[in-house]
């Protein structure tokens, strides 16, 4: 076999896969079980949006009817190609050997090593997503005093002192126009996992005197709007910050399962989304670089690429937990560190000053930033005194912008008939989400890709000099905590507009 796979299989590059730290694998997968991925192929034509060609797409179907695989479904826009088969049918195709792997009390179907495909393939195939069904991501999202996780509140005796803020002031604070609120936009909400409820939204925004915006669940890769789980915290949180800061946009909310064939299938959902169109994207999900296969993130990166290409804005959550991202040494948070991506970082923002968000003494959590291992740095960044990553080489640096997240001074939101305080850097992101749809309706056009913009613009932010992420600190202009800073509405409005 050895010598028949080197002679005839090539391996993906960047598909090499690591066991979950602490993982066993305690068996083969089942072998009639059925497996799902997605083909990711190349682009037809190098610029950014091109599909991926007809031909490409006859050659994976030969590959696919010669192993006895079934193409469920294609989108070339997405250059995606997804294939059913039982994990027998997979180990051959892919030479592969899946198992099933325990870590924590949990079990999933995994994989370690690279994945193979035919030699005629190479170049064709640039990612093989969904082999291994580990969750990819976490929600970035932390309830006031829940301590570490975040996500469940301790007993209400040892939450402590908190402020949260309806969603339209944090607004105020930051000076977004009044005047515009978001009509004829669609935001688009990444979810992988929980749900919302519409009498929960109903009667949130009736207690606010706002109109409950109008949202839409859409089903990708059969998950649907499923309440009743701790992700419902990151689902009505992302909600009810875009709705109650731009309530005349629409909202679609793109529910997805949490693996990275899921995860890529749902944004591409959104960015090629021709029926809905949406023109900002939020995403508050992501997972440390290193957890990440280097084929997942390319791919990704290119969907990303799409979208400005597309004229979709997308940004992303830091993470919650610092510089370190809950790895070992320093990371960044992907997707926050794709270049196509504005990665949002978190403040802690007072009635009288606005500096880092670190609560990490108080297992409160803190925003993540840094510098990216794998991504280089990108030429809007060639002026921002970005350090060395943690191996000494030039890298990406995250993140872009900011806002308040400490959820000691986060979000009045209400979750399965409970209203709470929610903070995270999953706030930061539906909010910047938010001001851009206002943006495109002041401005009357899409604000699409705004890096080189908003790097340009130092005087539509208010820097933060003050506070550290527990591995950077805090300065004037561009630092790894806060990025560029907060934004100063009105004149951010502009920037996004491209004035």
């Amino acid at each position: 076999m050895a010598d028949d796979r080197a002679s005839e299989y090539v391996p993906v590059p960047g598909s090499r896969r690591h066991g979950l730290p602490g993982a066993r694998r305690i068996g083969d997968a089942y072998p009639h079980a059925p497996v799902q991925i997605a083909l990711i192929l190349r682009r037809a034509a190098p610029q950014p949006g091109a599909p991926a060609s007809h031909a490409d797409l006859t050659r994976v179907e030969e590959f696919a009817h010669a192993h006895g695989l079934t193409v469920s479904s294609v989108n070339l826009a997405a250059r995606s190609v997804s294939l059913l088969g039982t994990v027998t049918e997979m180990n051959a195709a892919f030479q592969v050997s899946l198992g099933e792997y325990e870590v924590d009390g949990r079990t999933y179907r995994g994989r370690v090593g690279e994945i193979y495909v035919p030699a005629s393939l190479a170049g064709t195939v640039v990612a093989v997503l969904g082999l291994d069904d580990r969750q990819q991501a976490r929600a970035h999202f932390r309830i006031a005093g829940a301590g570490a996780g975040g996500v469940r509140p301790r007993a209400i005796v040892a939450m402590g002192p908190r402020k949260g803020y309806p969603p339209q002031e944090v607004a105020r604070r930051y000076g977004f126009p009044t005047d515009v609120d978001g009509t004829g936009q669609i935001v688009a909400l990444i979810e992988l996992g929980g749900g919302y409820r519409t009498a929960d939204l109903k009667t949130y925004f009736t207690a606010q005197g706002l109109h409950a915006p109008a949202v839409t669940a859409v089903s990708v890769d059969g998950a649907k709007n499923s309440p009743g789980q701790d992700a419902d915290g990151e689902v009505m949180l992302d909600i009810e910050v875009v709705g109650a800061v731009a309530p005349g946009a629409r909202i679609a909310v793109y529910f997805a399962p949490n693996t990275d064939n899921g995860f890529y299938d749902a944004i591409a959902a959104a960015i090629h989304d021709t029926q809905r169109k949406p023109s900002v994207v939020s995403i508050s999900w992501g997972e440390a670089e290193s957890a990440w296969t280097a084929q997942a993130m390319d791919a990704y990166d290119a969907l990303f690429a799409d979208a400005g290409a597309l004229g979709v804005t997308v940004y992303a959550a830091a993470g919650d937990d610092g510089a370190s991202d809950r790895a070992t040494g320093l990371n960044v948070d992907f997707p926050a560190s794709s270049p196509h991506v504005v990665g949002c970082g978190g403040t802690k923002l007072t009635d009288t000053d606005e500096t880092v968000w670190n609560g990490l003494a108080d297992g409160d959590g803190a925003t993540g930033g840094g510098v990216s291992r794998h991504f280089a740095p990108p030429a809007y960044q060639s002026a921002a005194n970005v350090p060395k990553n943690p191996d000494g080489k030039p890298g990406r640096g995250v993140p872009d912008v900011a806002g308040d997240a400490d959820p000691m001074t986060g979000y009045l939101v209400r979750v399965d008939g409970a209203d709470q305080v929610i903070g995270g850097t999953s706030a930061v992101a539906p909010l910047w989400a938010a001001l851009t749809a206002i943006a495109n309706q002041r401005n009357g056009n899409r604000s699409g890709a705004p890096h080189e913009r908003l790097y340009l613009s130092a005087t539509a932010f208010h820097d933060i000099t003050t506070g550290d992420n527990s591995g950077y600190q805090a300065a004037t202009g561009w630092d790894p905590c806060t990025g560029l800073g907060s934004p100063l509405g009105v004149r951010m409005v502009q920037v996004l507009g491209g004035g």
